[in-house]
């Protein structure tokens, strides 16, 4: 391994900075957490919603309130589902195994997160160096998203689907796709480097868009800006495996359409909103890598845009539409076969 290689490596602890960071919006979150929830629903039980300044059209949904039916802390549980897919995966497909459970306890319906095993990353050191990176940032999430919550208030990891069967969450993602057609065909993330950027690819997305959409949810500045800072984490690593999928497609021609077909796909789940320019929403927001075709030459489409250069928003019922792969109002199915745990647990009927 080369110098450059080695240093790319992640951590086995985290870095000084990285640990400053999160020791700060501990404490602020820990103290403000219980206060700010009680003081948002009480501004909800007496405080009439503001009118909306005049802006253009389409306007943004007015912020600052409490989100009606969920609270801060029913946000901040429906991210840590969404966290515990994430850092299982890639702890799986670094050779970590499943998180330990220190990391998943607490309440509601707990599950073990089963069928993952370790990718053989082979020569592709540099891959396997971003994989690292992104496993241990995953599981700092899980555990600062935990540290945040009220002990009482944690919820617990639910089941989660990691596993390649033909009836498996991937293998059916993978035929929504077009990746497989067979009903007993199967997809599996971890047989090559490949196919584990695809799985990687379907799940950062989601993420990204997840915390995009619960930004206006959030009542609790201190919390706001501590998910800005979580997405903007998944952002870089959405970016840098959007980025692999371009450049290894140049010479493994199904890579491309492979991702055109997981956007459609999850486009066909989470339905069909009414276009929002300013919110980042529209009907067929979710794209793949495929490359742009402009006067100017072709471009790469690294980052999803809209024409503003926005990039786009889900709800958490669009959300769950997609990790249980189903566009009905449904508790559980897909990456989460008991559903997830919390609040905010049912999906929407797609329209």
């Amino acid at each position: 391994m080369t110098d450059s290689e080695h240093q790319m490596e992640a951590p086995s602890a985290p870095e000084p900075r990285r640990a400053s960071r999160r020791s700060f919006f501990t404490g602020a979150l820990g103290t403000g957490l219980a206060a700010a929830t009680l003081a948002g629903r009480a501004v909800a039980q007496t405080t009439p919603t503001p009118s909306p300044s005049p802006s253009p059209s389409p306007s943004p949904s007015p912020t600052g309130t409490p989100t009606p039916g969920l609270s801060d802390v029913d946000i901040l549980n429906f991210a840590l589902n969404l966290e515990y897919l994430q850092a299982n995966y890639y702890a799986y497909a670094v050779g970590n195994g499943a998180l330990a459970a220190a990391d998943i306890s607490g309440t509601g319906a707990a599950g073990a997160a089963s069928g993952g095993r370790a990718v053989s990353f082979g020569t592709e050191t540099v891959i396997q160096a971003y994989a690292r990176e992104i496993a241990a940032d995953s599981l700092a999430q899980v555990r600062f998203l935990r540290g945040q919550l009220p002990s009482s208030a944690v919820i617990a990891q639910p089941a989660i689907d990691l596993s390649v069967g033909a009836n498996s969450a991937f293998s059916v993602a993978a035929r929504r796709a077009g990746i497989i057609a067979g009903a007993t065909d199967t997809f599996d993330p971890y047989a090559s480097v490949d196919n584990f950027l695809i799985g990687a690819f379907l799940f950062k997305d989601v993420a990204v868009t997840a915390y995009k959409g619960a930004a206006p949810l959030i009542f609790n500045k201190t919390f706001l800006e501590a998910a800005a800072g979580i997405m903007a984490t998944h952002a870089y690593h959405a970016a840098t495996i959007r980025t692999l999928l371009y450049r290894r497609g140049q010479s493994n021609a199904v890579l491309i359409p492979w991702t055109t077909g997981i956007a459609a796909a999850r486009d066909a789940l989470d339905g069909a909103p009414a276009e929002d320019l300013i919110r980042g929403i529209a009907p067929n927001d979710d794209q793949g890598v495929a490359k742009v075709s402009t006067p100017d030459g072709d471009r790469a489409n690294i980052v999803p845009t809209n024409s503003n250069g926005i990039t786009f928003s889900r709800t958490p019922t669009q959300v769950l539409n997609i990790v249980y792969l189903n566009a009905a109002a449904v508790t559980s199915g897909g990456f989460f076969p008991s559903g997830v745990n919390g609040t905010a647990k049912t999906s929407a009927a797609s329209s």
